[in-house]
């Protein structure tokens, strides 16, 4: 009997090329699955992610005020201009807020650490999907002028000295799928940071001091209002001395035109994108109240200094600031020293009863604090002999017996890598 002819032929082909390696493994997998091909394995696959793709979608379409309730926030206190919530901030943002009513949302949402840490970070490869629902929320809530700032740290991989890319897919994430326009990147150095990870940089010496966070500055449009003559940092010895004594315009070897507006003095310089604040707070009020009262201390509080550039630059006096990730309040500490409502929401409690010590008192004293000054020391400053320091020609897969002082390394546990906000 001759076989039926199918009305869906498999007669189109897709070379795939694969490593012998890889054809191994992915045959391998391919069985385990009780599948007879690698065309089968690869049918499944596809199979897989419709149906994943049609999860997502019905999930998504789900009315917003069937899936939040405004009910489970918990007003937790509240201050002259602002309001701290218990409870899921996904609730705010989807349901109690109103749209368009926020000119800043400033906060620094957990990392995605490869290891678990107690204030509850999200996995670094699932990371873009649990905050989708977040970044619906912003787009919702956000003033159409508004700021979206994200403090955010990045991640090394397991037991490799290679950096996961999970801040950056975030950050494009944002961009291509929600609209969000880069105002521009920022970089928080935290000078009182420790040498870490400690098993690349001291032990191994393949990589150096991780010292900076990275901050997405973000705003629905490419306009939001924004103004830097309220941030201007002190001007250097090498401008007081321009100012005083005059500079000669010229063209620069550069090709930049130095004309005379270059002497005018506008009462301070335009700092960089290079924010220079040390996170090194550690008997300050908060931390009183916390250990007066027997009360769990926040491990990853940002400085003051942090919120406070954003909030100036970015807000006037009366607008509304949301950090929808809480925490002990920072945020919401300075916007009240500047006169801006804002809104706090954390899901720990713990870290709520702890946060009421940042308003006790007649004045906060977060954000008014005079600014210390840092330098950034040059490297290859001092002089090596190249010969008696031969590079580590396994890019550091082999871990040394000893350190250079001659003393045997503490641990050799290289799965615990990750990235510190302070």
């Amino acid at each position: 009997m001759v076989r039926p002819k199918s009305k869906s032929p498999r007669d189109s082909f897709a070379n795939v090329r694969l490593t012998a390696e890889e054809r191994k493994e992915i045959e391998a997998t391919a069985r385990s699955l009780n599948l007879k091909s690698i065309s089968e394995y690869v049918r499944h696959l596809h199979k897989l992610h419709i149906r994943n793709i049609d999860q997502n979608r019905a999930f998504y379409e789900v009315a917003p005020e069937a899936m939040y309730s405004a009910d489970r926030l918990q007003l937790f206190h509240k201050t002259k201009l602002g309001q701290i919530y218990l409870g899921d901030s996904l609730d705010f943002l989807h349901s109690r807020s109103s749209e368009k009513s926020i000119d800043l949302v400033m906060t620094s949402p957990p990392f995605g650490l490869v290891r678990k840490k107690t204030y509850g970070n999200e996995d670094a490869e699932e990371y873009c999907n649990w905050f989708r629902p977040f970044a619906e929320g912003f787009k919702r809530v956000l003033k159409d002028n508004g700021s979206l700032v994200i403090d955010i740290g990045g991640a090394w991989k397991p037991g490799m000295p290679t950096r996961s890319l999970y801040h950056f897919e975030l950050l494009i994430m944002l961009c291509t799928e929600y609209g969000f326009h880069l105002c521009q990147e920022h970089f928080w150095w935290n000078p009182s940071k420790l040498p870490t990870p400690a098993e690349w940089v001291n032990v191994r010496r393949v990589r150096v001091k991780d010292a900076v966070n990275c901050v997405w500055w973000l705003s629905p449009t490419p306009w939001p209002k924004a103004s830097n003559r309220r941030i201007l940092a002190p001007y250097s010895e090498s401008m007081l001395d321009l100012l005083k004594n005059g500079y000669t315009a010229k063209l620069r070897p550069s090709g930049h035109d130095i004309s005379n507006k270059f002497q005018r003095n506008n009462g301070g310089a335009v700092p960089p994108n290079l924010l220079a604040v040390a996170n090194t707070e550690s008997n300050g009020r908060y931390q009183d109240y916390c250990r007066k009262n027997n009360l769990e201390i926040h491990p990853a509080r940002f400085p003051a200094k942090l919120p406070e550039y954003f909030i100036k630059m970015l807000t006037n006096a009366g607008d509304t600031v949301l950090d929808p990730f809480g925490g002990s309040c920072v945020t919401g500490m300075v916007a009240e020293d500047l006169r801006r409502k804002w809104v706090c929401i954390e899901l720990s409690e713990s870290y709520l009863r702890g946060a009421l010590g940042r308003f006790q008192g007649p004045s906060v004293n977060g954000a008014v604090e005079k600014g210390v000054q840092y330098t950034i020391n040059t490297p290859c400053a001092l002089p090596i002999d190249e010969a008696t320091i031969p590079l580590s020609e396994d890019g550091g897969k082999t871990r040394p017996a000893t350190q250079s002082n001659g003393l045997v390394p503490r641990t050799s546990n290289t799965t615990a890598l990750f990235s510190e906000r302070t």
